[in-house]
């Protein structure tokens, strides 16, 4: 999984410059990271990745380093 792809795929969608995205970002540390943006992200991250996010998923992935694991381990298995 491209690390850079998902930085400009969080970035887009979060509204904040892509070097601002990294380990350090979550709802916590990026503003306007609301539930809205948040079912927003969810969707881009499926397309932009081919992939489906399981809902029980879907909400707890709250970070970065959450997002880049759960993407990870299913663009993995669809390979």
């Amino acid at each position: 999984m491209d690390e850079q792809q998902l930085s400009d795929v969080m970035a887009t969608v979060l509204r904040v410059p892509a070097e601002e995205i990294g380990p350090g970002s979550s709802m916590d540390t990026v503003p306007g990271w609301d539930s809205l943006r948040h079912l927003t992200l969810v969707l881009a991250l499926e397309e932009e990745f081919g992939i489906q996010i399981p809902d029980e998923e879907a909400g707890s992935i709250t970070s970065y380093p959450l997002i880049k694991l759960v993407l990870s381990e299913l663009v993995e298995a669809r390979a």
